[in-house]
């Protein structure tokens, strides 16, 4: 599986934290059923290497993926899980020889424009960005992008459904990911047509 298919395969690619097990599946339907074929799932919670297996059985045809892959031992557990991608908010050199022997797609994540030249010289194409941690968001975007047009960046962190259009009319921005799926309540309340018509809102950004 190419990285270029999964990202393509949806505008947006929404950040989730599965707290509860039993809401994996149903969430996972919702989202896929609302137009989102690629879903990213944080590893801060103790059931997320679960709930990425749950997902992926409820939406075979969805590409699931793993964030927060900070060393070795959260990127086995995503290989472990089946993860169809995985996200890492670092640049550590580590991770980075782990993804370089990985036939899963890895995205490094950078805040700097410093990172992305460290992870551009590492001959990384697809690369998470944190608008909410660097100054400008759009504007810093659009100014390290233009010098380098083969990158390709996925930003997240901070991102709503009212600003992911200012990031996705950029030319070098395939993907958005954003805290507007993070909404607890919803899932709480296992309010799924709701989280269905988010998600079809958000797939229909671009």
């Amino acid at each position: 599986m190419s990285i270029e298919k999964i990202l393509a395969s949806a505008p947006v690619v929404p950040v989730v934290v599965i707290e509860k097990l039993e809401d994996a599946a149903p969430l996972a339907r919702a989202l896929y059923n609302g137009g989102l074929k690629a879903l990213e799932i944080t590893l801060r919670t103790p059931v997320a290497v679960e709930a990425v297996k749950l997902m992926k059985a409820e939406v075979p045809e969805a590409f699931v993926g793993t964030g927060t892959v900070v060393d070795k031992a959260s990127f086995d557990a995503s290989v472990e899980a089946g993860a169809d991608f995985m996200v890492s908010p670092g640049v550590s050199d580590e991770l980075l020889a782990l993804a370089k022997n990985s036939d899963i797609p890895f995205l490094p994540g950078a805040a700097t424009a410093s990172e992305v030249m460290q992870l551009a010289s590492h001959g990384f194409k697809y690369l998470k960005f944190f608008p909410a941690e660097a100054a400008g968001g759009t504007a810093m975007l659009k100014s390290i992008g233009g010098p380098l047009p083969h990158i390709t960046f996925c930003p997240t962190g901070g991102i709503s459904l009212a600003t992911a259009p200012n990031y996705l009319a950029l030319n070098n921005v395939i993907c958005v990911g954003g805290t507007w799926m993070l909404d607890k309540q919803l899932i709480e309340n296992k309010d799924w047509q709701a989280i269905e018509a988010l998600a079809r809102q958000a797939s229909e950004l671009k």
